[in-house]
C-alpha cells in the first residue's frame, strides 16, 4: 500500500513533528512537509543539522535538505534523500495562503494576525533573494560580453602584409623564363675551324724545298 499509493495520499504522508514552541501555538502535532520550511535532523549521521528543505520527491517519499550532502564514488557531491519522519520542523513557511488557511483554522485572532505579518517578511525575503538573483545574473551577463568585446579588439582580423605576397610573385617569374627559354629554337653552334691540316701542308712545302 505504501509503493502503489496514489501521489496525492503520498504527498500528506510526507510529514514531520513540530516542534514546542509551534506545537503549542498552532495547536498541532505534526504537518505535511514544504519547500522552505526549517528542518533539524534528529537521527543519523547528520544529527543536529538545521537547515531550509531545498526539495520534496513525492514518489519517493524523501526530502533534500541544504548542507546534507554525500560524495560519490567519482568525487562529486549530491543531495542525500530523508525521509521525513527523522526530522523536525523547527520554522514553517507560511507563503502559500493554503496552508496558512488550513493553519489558521480553530486559531484565536492574535495567533492569526501573527500568522500574517510572518508571512508578509517572509514574501519580502523572497522578492529580495530573487532581485539579488536577477542582479547577479545580470552582472555575470555583462562581464561574459565584457570579455567578448575585449577579446575582440586584442585579436584583430589578420591580412596579408607586402613581404609576404612578394615571394609569390618572384616565384611565378623563373618559370615563365624557363619556359621561354624551352620554346625558343636552340641555336647552331659555329663549325670548328681546320688548322691541322694547313699546317701538314706547309711543312711537306719545306721539305720538298
Amino acid at each position: 500500500m505504501l509503493y502503489n499509493a496514489p501521489l496525492h495520499k503520498k504527498r500528506k504522508w510526507i510529514a514531520a513533528h513540530l516542534a514546542e514552541n509551534l506545537l503549542l501555538k498552532y495547536d498541532r502535532r505534526s504537518l505535511p512537509v514544504v519547500k522552505g520550511d526549517t528542518v533539524k535532523v534528529m537521527r543519523g549521521n547528520f544529527r543536529g543539522h538545521e537547515d531550509k528543505i531545498s526539495k520534496v520527491n513525492v514518489r519517493d517519499q524523501t526530502v533534500e535538505i541544504e548542507g546534507v550532502v554525500i560524495t560519490t564514488a567519482k568525487g562529486t557531491k549530491i543531495a542525500k534523500p530523508m525521509h521525513a519522519n527523522t526530522l523536525l520542523i523547527t520554522k514553517l513557511n507560511v507563503t502559500d495562503k493554503w496552508r496558512r488557511r488550513k493553519l489558521e483554522k480553530g486559531l484565536p485572532e492574535t495567533t492569526k494576525k501573527e500568522l500574517e505579518k510572518e508571512a508578509a517578511e517572509q514574501l519580502k525575503e523572497l522578492e529580495a533573494q530573487k532581485k539579488a538573483a536577477e542582479e547577479a545574473k545580470i552582472a555575470e551577463e555583462k562581464l561574459k560580453e565584457e570579455k567578448e568585446k575585449a577579446e575582440e579588439v586584442e585579436e584583430p582580423p589578420v591580412q596579408p602584409s607586402e613581404e609576404t605576397a612578394q615571394p609569390a610573385v618572384t616565384e611565378e617569374k623563373p618559370e615563365e623564363i624557363t619556359e621561354e627559354k624551352t620554346t625558343q629554337p636552340p641555336k647552331k653552334k659555329p663549325a670548328p675551324k681546320k688548322t691541322t691540316a694547313k699546317k701538314t701542308e706547309t711543312k711537306k712545302e719545306e721539305d720538298e724545298a
